[in-house]
C-alpha cells in the first residue's frame, strides 16, 4: 500500500476472519514487517500467509454448481468489460482501475486482486477511513442504492437490520462494514452496460487500507460476492476476465471482464477449482537457461499448491524449490558482481555491473521457463523476476523468494508482467501470452488481443474511461479534439502540510512534481501558495517545453490525467493531497517576431555574420592599400613633371 516496492512482499495475502454470505476464503493484502504472523527467516523477506481456515462445506456454492448456468456457453455472443489498469506493480505495490458506483455514478479507483471475493469502498458514514484518491460512497446521493436486509445467507449487524462483512488481512489491517447494492458501471470503453451488483459500504478500516493511496478492493475471486461472479450468475458475461500488467519500465495495462478469444500463441495450464479456494496453476518444472531444476514435480503441488495472485508482488518458492533455483541462477550470473541489496533489513540477492537498459537485460541474464503439467512452456524474460536495485545504476535484484515455512508456491504479478493471463474459469484453464501490455489497451479487440480499435466516430481518441451515463459535456476534460491546442495546464491542491513549512522545501516538491508528471523542471511553476489552517493552498502551472507554444494532445492528457486522478505520488513528508480544480488554456497570442523568434533570431546572426564579415574584408583591403603605398623621404628625388600653364 504505502510501502515503498523493496518492502512489498505478497501484498495480497490474507486469511478471512469473518465473511458475508459465508464467502470463500481469498488473499487480499499484503504482509508488513510487524505482522505477527509472519515468519522471518536470516532476514529473508516475509513468507505469504493463506487461510487459516477454509467455508463450511454448506456455505457457499460447490465448485461442482459454479458454472452449471454457463452450459453450452458461447463467448463470443456476450459483452465484455474492457477497461484501463493504472500504476505500477513494484511502484505502488498494486494495480488499480475505475468503477462507478450509484446513480449518479460516483467514481472510485480499486486494487483488482484475484484474491479478493468482495469488492469494498469506504462509505460517507465511516469515520475511521484514511484520506484515499476520491471521496467516499454516499448512499444519500444515490437513487438506486439498496441496503442488503439481513437474511440466513449473511452475517447480520446487532440489530439484525443488514448484513455486514468483515476481513481481516495478514498484516493485520482490516476492513467491516455493510452490504449494499447499487448500479455499477465500467466506464465508457466497455460493451457491458451498466450492472446492479453487492458491494461493501466501510464503515471501519485500520493498518494499509487506511494508508493507501486507491479507494478500496475490486474482488476477482472465486465466491457469491465477488464482482466476477455476480455479472456471471446474471448471465451478461462468459465465465472469464483477463488482466495484463505493464512492464518493468512502463506501467499500466487493461483488464477485461468477460471472455475473449485467445491469440495464436497462448500458453494454457489446467486451474483445478477445487484444488484450492485461489487460482492454481499445474506447474511441473522449472528451468534456468535451459536446465531442469533437480526438483521432484511434487514440490510445487504442496499444501495450495501453485497459485497464481495478482494482489501479490514477487514470487515465492518453497524452501527446496527455492535453494534449487538460486543455485542455478548463481551459476549463470558469476560474471555480475553481487551487491547488498537497497534494503539492510533483507537478503536481497542484487547483482551490478548488467545493462540499465530493459531491452538489454537478456545478455547479462538466463531466460526462466515454466513447465506446466500439459507440457506447455512458458517462458519468462528477465523482467519477469527481477526488480531494479533503487540505489545502484545497472543493479537489478531477484524479485523471487523463499515462502518461509509455507510450502505453497506463490507467483505474483512480476512474473506475469507484459504478459496477458485469460483467467478462463468456464474451462477450469489459464492462459498466458506475451505481449506489450501498455499497447494492449489500444489494441484489445472482440475477435483477438492483436486486432486494433476503430477510433471513435468524431474521430477523436479518447484514452480516459468514463460511466456511460456521464454527460458528453463533461469529456472534453479528457477527450481533446486534434485540432485543440493547448498552451498552459493549471491546477490548484490542497496539502495537509503547514504553509510556513513547505516554503521550505518548495525546490525539493518541484522536483517531485516534475518526476510524477514526467515534466522538465523549467515547465513547472509556483503561481500561488497560501495557508488555511493546517493546510496549504498551492497553484501550480505547466507549459510546453523549449521552445513550444503548446502541448502535444498525448502529453496533455498525460499530464491532465495524472494530476486530476490523484496519480501523483509525493513523499509522506509533504503529506497528502487534494485536487480543487484545473483547467486549460490556449496558447497566448504572440506577436510575429515570439512566434518566429528562431527565424528572427537566425536571421540577426546572419546578418550580424555577413556585416562583420563585410567590416573584416573592408579592414583588410584598407590595410593591403597602405601597404602598397610606398613612403617617399622628403629628400627623395622626384621625376620632373610638365608644368601647367596658368
Amino acid at each position: 500500500m504505502a510501502q515503498t516496492p523493496i518492502q512489498l512482499t505478497t501484498f495480497f495475502s490474507f486469511f478471512i476472519f469473518l465473511s458475508s454470505f459465508q464467502l470463500d476464503p481469498t488473499t487480499v493484502h499484503g504482509l508488513s514487517t510487524n505482522s505477527t504472523t509472519t515468519v522471518l527467516l536470516d532476514g529473508a523477506r516475509p513468507a505469504m500467509v493463506l487461510p487459516l481456515f477454509l467455508s463450511p462445506p454448506n456455505s457457499s456454492k460447490s465448485p461442482s454448481n459454479l458454472h452449471r448456468h454457463l452450459q453450452g456457453s458461447n463467448a463470443s455472443n456476450r459483452p465484455y468489460a474492457r477497461m484501463r489498469l493504472y500504476d505500477d506493480l513494484l511502484l505502488n505495490g498494486y494495480y488499480t482501475t475505475r468503477l462507478w458506483i450509484g446513480t449518479p455514478p460516483q467514481r472510485f479507483a480499486l486494487i483488482v486482486d484475484t484474491g479478493s471475493t468482495v469488492t469494498y469502498v469506504p462509505c460517507s458514514s465511516c469515520e475511521q477511513c484514511g484520506r484515499h484518491q476520491d471521496p467516499k460512497f454516499q448512499p444519500e446521493l444515490s437513487s438506486t442504492y439498496q441496503p442488503v436486509k439481513c437474511n440466513i445467507d449473511c452475517n447480520c449487524d446487532n440489530e439484525k437490520v443488514q448484513c455486514v462483512y468483515e476481513r481481516q488481512y495478514a498484516e493485520m489491517s482490516t476492513s467491516s462494514g455493510v452490504l449494499g447494492e447499487d448500479i455499477i458501471s465500467f466506464g465508457n470503453q466497455s460493451e457491458l452496460a451498466p450492472q446492479r451488483a453487492v458491494f461493501g459500504c466501510e464503515n471501519l478500516e485500520t493498518g494499509d487500507l487506511y494508508s493507501q493511496h486507491a479507494d478500496g478492493i475490486m474482488g476477482l475471486g472465486r465466491g457469491d460476492l465477488s464482482i466476477v461472479d455476480q455479472l456471471v450468475e446474471k448471465g451478461v458475461i462468459s465465465d472469464s476476465f483477463s488482466l495484463c500488467y505493464g512492464g518493468m519500465d512502463i506501467g499500466g495495462g487493461a483488464m477485461v471482464l468477460g471472455g475473449i478469444s485467445p491469440p495464436s500463441g497462448t500458453v494454457f495450464t489446467d486451474s483445478d477449482p477445487v484444488r484450492s479456494p485461489y487460482y492454481n496453476i499445474d506447474l511441473k518444472e522449472i528451468h534456468v537457461a535451459g536446465k531442469q531444476l533437480p526438483l521432484n514435480p511434487s514440490v510445487f503441488d504442496e499444501r495450495h499448491g501453485t497459485i497464481l495472485d495478482s494482489g501479490t508482488t514477487y514470487a515465492y518458492l518453497p524452501a527446496a524449490a527455492f535453494a534449487a533455483f538460486k543455485d542455478a541462477i548463481m551459476k549463470e550470473l558469476y560474471p555480475l558482481k553481487q551487491i547488498r541489496g537497497p534494503d539492510p533489513n533483507y537478503n536481497d540477492i542484487c547483482f551490478s555491473g548488467a545493462p540499465s537498459a530493459v531491452s538489454q537485460l537478456s545478455n547479462a541474464f538466463p531466460p526462466i521457463d515454466l513447465v506446466f503439467g500439459n507440457g506447455q512452456h512458458l517462458s519468462l524474460s528477465p523482467e519477469n523476476y527481477l526488480f531494479r536495485h533503487s540505489k545502484v545504476r545497472g543493479a537489478y535484484c531477484l524479485g523471487i523468494f523463499q515462502n518461509g515455512h509455507d510450502p505453497t508456491t506463490l507467483l505474483g504479478g512480476i512474473l506475469v508482467r507484459n504478459t496477458l493471463v485469460m483467467y478462463d474459469r468456464e474451462n477450469s484453464k489459464m492462459g498466458f501470452w506475451k505481449t506489450n501490455c501498455s499497447e494492449l489497451w489500444e489494441r484489445l479487440h472482440r475477435t483477438g488481443a492483436p486486432a486494433p480499435l476503430l477510433s471513435a466516430s468524431n474521430g477523436t481518441n479518447s484514452t480516459t474511461e468514463m460511466p456511460p451515463t456521464m454527460a458528453s459535456s463533461d469529456r472534453q476534460h479528457y477527450a481533446l479534439p486534434d485540432e485543440l491546442q493547448i498552451g498552459q495546464i493549471t491546477f490548484e491542491i490542497s496539502m495537509n502540510i503547514n504553509s510556513s513549512d513547505l516554503k521550505l522545501h518548495t525546490k525539493e516538491l518541484i522536483e517531485f512534481i516534475t518526476q510524477e508528471l514526467v515534466v522538465n523542471a523549467s515547465q513547472v511553476h509556483l503561481l500561488k501558495l497560501t495557508s488555511k489552517g493546517n493546510y496549504s493552498l498551492i497553484a501550480w502551472s505547466i507549459v510546453p517545453s523549449g521552445s513550444a507554444d503548446h502541448f502535444s494532445n498525448a502529453t496533455a492528457l498525460s499530464i491532465i490525467s495524472r494530476v486530476a486522478e490523484h496519480h501523483m505520488q509525493l513523499p509522506d513528508t509533504f503529506g497528502s493531497y487534494q485536487l480543487l480544480q484545473w483547467k486549460i488554456e490556449p496558447p497566448a497570442n504572440r506577436a510575429w517576431w515570439k512566434q518566429h523568434y528562431l527565424l528572427v533570431v537566425l536571421a540577426v546572426i546572419i546578418t550580424l555574420i555577413l556585416g562583420l564579415s563585410a567590416s573584416g574584408i573592408w579592414f583588410i583591403w584598407r590595410r593591403r592599400q597602405q601597404t602598397l603605398s610606398t613612403y617617399k623621404p622628403v629628400d627623395a628625388p622626384a621625376p620632373e613633371q610638365e608644368l601647367q600653364p596658368l
